[in-house]
């Protein structure tokens, strides 16, 4: 027999569940009756001994209503008091007979008291019931616990989203349990946007509500780490007991390496609900990173206390032990989940994506595909089985040492170069730090930002990064991929080699600071255009309040305020390395990395084998301000104020001026009233007391530009080389003196403007002809007929000319190619002299000597084709 609310039969309670009331009522004083409203206010704002004290005197006083058992079990579950929420269930599931929603709860009650078969048949005694009378759980509480039970059995997310989340919301729109539904499912599956846009609309119903704001803080949590404190505050504010919000405070954190800021945060968990199996897995990593294996045994052991099978606990470890760049630790726990339950999607797509930054391919993509094939909602696995299509269609260059997969077009342009840089930064930074490298180490170049995020961080987007490396895998974004600010692609892949030898020789035990420092570092020594400088704006920042400690560095990288503050935690990072090799020696550093490689913690290492912490915190300081402020020190970088910035007048002298802003202010103004000669003297004086400055428009580009207005070609030439020889990213610039170069027959210079240039952009067509051009002006046949070949491969602006040149070089060694090149140049320009010329000769007819015909006879010329002059490429 079913029994609905209007014939509910009461069976008499057990003597034993009286004393359990008992003993949390016994000290409760006399109150009015109240409604199952008023505890779920309690429960929200974190008063769960009020909660379960209002809902204990409602059942003592005999209150028949379901809604105060659920609150009752939930407040203790939320306080860890396990065996108290399973009598509360057990005791009132024949009574509740026809409940789902305190079947549902049971299951997680039954897990958390170690009996997984009996809470597997919560979720098929749920089904029965919606089989046999669907027609009574139309309400929106009840829709959700459907969709809940549909999940947890299998069923498609989205099905279950259309079907029962959004039918609950609109049955009832005053619920929160929908819009709280929907948003974790987003989050569960990845869709990171969804659940922001589901919990901030949830949040304009119920502003309130700290569920709300946590779930908020988690949909930005891989995005936006303000955003999210910003959410977990207002969470916090809402109810402080809120363990949910505490622990994704403490991941903050412990991303951060602010370790003691961690455990403290952990401990606010653990005084509500002192079993809380996520906080004891947090526990687990804090003493994993230290070390520490008892303690990290033991604190596994407690989360799994009262659930030996939990897979999310072993899960979690790994996931955070991964984010530390520990993937094969991290692997390892989640095998010991799936051991645990061999379906738990979670832990497979973690361990697929693992596997895929160790370079174990094979079992990786299988993995992310059958991920997909069992849910096609989540988004990690989806947008991997997509990357992994795309991916097969890469070309794979290989040598001893190195597996690179790029796009096929750009292998053929490009990918020996991308080899022979490789195996350049391998012999000097082996030979500089450590030699012992596993082989091969695989890189992969993506032509598509999205496909770069995808293969780096699970999902598109997170720009802003040039490249990535997990110890023995390589990802970076193609030059095709770069926007207005394009970066040397020589440098990127240099650096992140630079982080294969540091976190192989750690054995990735180094904190990101570090990490990031001696590849920043290591960039400079090797070519003094890369890396960062001082400037301006790190000056003021290190002046100023935005210098991090030493021991804080890796928390720079974790919630920069703007983008310049993540730019700067590179340059400080990079400083902290210089200022411990000039002070105590490349051999102290690489200690200090063989120490962590041994588990020691960072701060330790570095005191061992330098100096105190204390003292070394006082001593990068004065370093980096002394850097600072030896930063142009004919200048003053002080902001003048507006009166002063006001008064500046064209005519003032420039030899008056000794402020940087000021300087810049009168060269601007001249310039725009287009006084060129008056301009040079503020500009001149810039690059002369301040050379380093060459970000943004700088002094270097203004002066060349006044000296083209005034036809002055050589001084232009002059100052650009300078400012080439100093940035290693400025293609506008190389252009040029490619250009300049070439009007004047300096071969050599337009060579190596030209390699500049490839450094930066190697997809484009004119440094290739210009290399061509110099190389064999050079008598550099083969290194001519390199460039040729490649400017064929980028659809040039003029392919006849290119063919024909090409064809010309090839003829002079004699290689039969030429004929086939020379064929296609009179095929694109069949009246093009030049090239009749040259095929007689190769035929041993007349006009022989035309096989030395000048570069600059090309088939859109007079003597040519007869069609008028083409313009010359740009």
């Amino acid at each position: 027999m079913q029994h609905g609310p209007s014939s509910f039969r009461r069976e008499p309670r057990p003597a034993w569940v009286l004393c359990l009331l008992g003993l949390f009522l016994g000290t409760i004083p006399i109150l009015p009756a109240a409604e199952p409203e008023e505890a779920g206010k309690l429960f929200l704002a974190g008063d769960y001994p009020g909660c379960i004290q209002m809902a204990g005197k409602a059942m003592a006083d005999d209150d028949s209503g379901e809604e105060w058992r659920l609150l009752l079990a939930q407040a203790f579950m939320a306080v860890g008091q396990y065996t108290n929420a399973h009598a509360v269930i057990s005791t009132n599931l024949e009574r509740y007979s026809s409940s789902v929603r305190l079947r549902l709860l049971a299951r997680d009650v039954y897990l958390l008291n170690g009996r997984p078969e009996e809470a597997k048949g919560f979720l098929t005694e749920i089904y029965t019931l919606w089989r046999s009378r669907g027609w009574a759980y139309q309400d929106g509480p009840n829709l959700v616990a459907m969709g809940r039970t549909a999940l947890l059995l299998g069923n498609d997310p989205k099905l279950v989203l259309e079907q029962f989340y959004d039918r609950a919301r609109k049955r009832d729109p005053a619920q929160r349990e929908p819009y709280l539904a929907s948003g974790q499912l987003a989050l569960d599956k990845g869709d990171y946007d969804l659940a922001a846009k589901t919990f901030a609309n949830g949040l304009k119903k119920f502003p309130d509500d700290p569920d709300f704001h946590f779930g908020l803080a988690q949909a930005y949590a891989p995005s936006d780490r303000k955003e999210m404190l910003a959410s977990l505050n207002s969470a916090l504010e809402a109810n402080t007991n809120h363990v949910g919000s505490h622990l994704l405070l403490a991941d903050h954190l412990i991303d951060g390496e602010e370790y003691p800021a961690a455990e403290k945060t952990l401990a606010k968990a653990l005084s509500v609900n002192p079993w809380q199996p996520e906080a004891w897995a947090y526990r687990t990593v804090l003493a994993h990173l230290r070390n520490e294996a008892k303690g990290e045994a033991a604190a596994r052991a407690t989360a799994l206390k009262f659930w030996s099978r939990n897979p999310a606990v072993d899960h979690l470890i790994g996931r955070k032990l991964s984010l530390k760049y520990r993937f094969a630790e991290g692997a390892a726990c989640q095998r010991r989940a799936l051991v645990f339950d061999p379906k738990y999607l979670p832990a497979r797509i973690q361990l697929s994506q693992d596997l895929l930054r160790l370079g174990e391919e094979t079992e990786g993509w299988e993995l992310a595909e059958a991920v997909h094939a069992e849910d096609a909602y989540d988004v990690s696995a989806y947008n991997l089985t997509t990357l992994h299509e795309n991916m097969n269609r890469f070309a794979t260059l290989t040598n001893r040492d190195f597996v690179v997969r790029l796009a096929t077009n750009e292998a053929a342009i490009y990918g020996e170069a991308v080899l022979a840089l490789l195996q350049r930064a391998r012999d000097t930074l082996t030979r500089k730090y450590w030699p012992d490298l596993a082989s091969p180490t695989i890189v992969e170049i993506f032509p598509e930002p999205k496909d770069f995020g995808v293969r780096t961080f699970g999902m598109p987007g997170n720009p802003g990064y040039l490249g990535v490396c997990f110890g023995q895998v390589i990802t970076a974004n193609s030059p095709a991929s770069q926007g207005v600010h394009p970066a040397n692609w020589q440098a990127v892949l240099w650096h992140e080699f630079c982080h294969v030898v540091t976190l192989q020789m750690t054995r990735n035990k180094m904190p990101r600071w570090l990490s990031e420092g001696i590849s920043v570092y290591e960039e400079k020594q090797e070519n003094p255009t890369w890396g960062q400088e001082m400037n301006p704006r790190y000056r003021e920042m290190i002046l100023g309040k935005d210098f991090t400690p030493l021991s804080q560095l890796s928390a720079a990288f974790l919630a920069p305020k703007t983008e310049q503050h993540l730019q700067f935690a590179y340059y400080e990072s990079s400083l902290a390395v210089e200022f411990l090799v000039h002070r105590f020696g490349l051999e102290s550093l690489k200690s200090i990395l063989r120490d962590l490689a041994d588990g020691a913690e960072i701060n330790a290492a570095i005191a061992s084998r330098t100096a105190p912490m204390e003292t070394l915190e006082k001593d990068f300081k004065a370093f980096a301000r002394d850097r600072a402020e030896k930063l142009a020190p004919g200048l003053k970088f002080e902001k003048p104020k507006v009166e002063s910035i006001a008064k500046i007048q064209e005519d003032m002298p420039a030899s008056a001026l000794n402020n940087f802003t000021l300087l810049n202010r009168q060269a601007r103004k001249l310039l725009q009233a287009k006084k060129w000669e008056e301009a040079k003297a503020p500009l001149e004086k810039l690059i002369r007391v301040y050379p380093g400055n060459t970000e943004g428009e700088n002094p270097y580009e203004l002066l060349a530009g006044v000296h083209r207005h005034l036809g002055e070609t050589n001084l232009e030439r002059e100052v650009l080389s300078r400012l080439a020889a100093r940035d290693a990213d400025t293609v506008e610039v190389f252009q040029r003196l490619m250009d300049l170069g070439s009007q004047a027959a300096d071969w050599p210079a337009v060579a190596t403007n030209a390699a500049r240039y490839l450094a930066v952009n190697p997809l484009r067509p004119q440094p290739y002809r210009y290399l061509a051009q110099a190389s064999e002006a050079l008598g550099r046949t083969q290194d001519a007929i390199r460039a040729g070949q490649t400017l064929l491969l980028l659809d040039p602006p003029d392919p006849a000319a290119a063919h024909y040149q090409l064809a010309r070089l090839l003829h002079q060694t004699g290689d039969p190619g030429a004929r086939r090149h020379l064929l296609q140049a009179l095929e694109e320009a069949p009246r093009f002299r030049e090239g009749h010329r040259l095929l007689l000769a190769m035929a041993g007819g007349a006009g022989g000597s035309s096989t030395n015909a000048p570069a600059s006879a090309r088939p859109g010329s007079p003597e040519g084709t007869g069609r008028g002059p083409t313009p010359p490429a740009k």
